[in-house]
């Protein structure tokens, strides 16, 4: 992966591997490996894949990854789960601490069958942690076996959150997609949106429900409430968060955020719920 630094723990990454290969942690013969790296903001790291599962985690910044089905914005407290052989490609967002899992395929058991973003626990948190902090090849009998069986255990019961925003396949539909990640808050209709892409409303609006199994407006509401997310993760309040996405109301942006999400705008900041 390109411009790499020095992980913080005992593994330092094999020099300048390609993306997807040359990764020790994807042959050692272990359920899981732990892999560090920091990036900065705005890294690019192209498609790829891996043979392995993985979790990808950061203890700060955002990962943005797209896969060949949908996009994903992963903020702190929040993982990615990564089935083996999925093609990806990620981009930071600010400064990246990235402590990730690689899995072995009956380790990965333990995980969803898709890629989907997981809530992160405190106790999953620090065993990540934990787990970057072993050698390579660990004690299986020992504390890096028990961190192990910790570690799938809590993989099994995060909870899922649909961070999820379905890509479309068409020339036409990708630039449009494009436009709105730039600009979310955006009021154009999906006429105006049709006369820019070069197409009829109602060709854009079947090839949205075609391709992303959504109609135009859900899948920008989608596309907002992901985006209101990353900006909630950065620490900004709901109610600016909610107007940079074109939320005029707060109240409603809130009822939009707990519906898709299943939490608050507070919680996804971080804020403890009051007594």
């Amino acid at each position: 992966m390109p411009r790499q630094t020095m992980s913080p723990t005992r593994q330092i990454p094999a020099p300048n591997p390609a993306p997807g290969r040359g990764l020790p942690q994807e042959a050692v013969d272990r359920p899981l490996a732990a892999f560090a790296r920091d990036y900065p903001a705005g890294e690019e790291v192209p498609r790829h894949s891996h043979d392995r599962a993985q979790l990808l985690y950061a203890t700060q910044g955002i990962m943005r990854i797209t896969t060949d089905d949908a996009g994903f914005v992963v903020p702190p407290m929040h993982a990615l789960w990564m089935p083996a052989g999925a093609p990806h490609q990620v981009l930071t967002e600010g400064g990246v601490a990235m402590r990730a899992l690689f899995l072995r395929a009956d380790a990965a058991a333990a995980g969803p069958g898709a890629t989907t973003v997981l809530a992160v626990s405190t106790l999953l948190r620090e065993l990540i942690l934990a787990a970057c902090a072993e050698p390579l090849e660990w004690d299986q009998a020992g504390r890096g076996g028990h961190l192990a069986a910790l570690i799938l255990d809590e993989i099994a019961r995060a909870p899922s959150l649909p961070f999820r925003v379905p890509e479309p396949r068409d020339p036409r539909l990708k630039r449009l997609a494009a436009a709105l990640r730039a600009a979310p808050a955006s009021t154009r209709t999906l006429e105006e949106w049709a006369t820019m892409a070069g197409a009829s409303p109602r060709t854009l609006e079947r090839r949205f429900q075609a391709e992303t199994g959504l109609s135009f407006a859900r899948w920008r509401q989608t596309l907002r409430l992901a985006e209101a997310a990353s900006r909630l993760a950065r620490g900004e309040t709901p109610a600016r968060a909610a107007a940079a996405v074109g939320y005029a109301s707060a109240p409603a942006f809130g009822a939009a955020f707990r519906a898709a999400f299943g939490i608050t705008p507070g919680a996804a900041r971080g804020e403890r719920p009051s007594d």
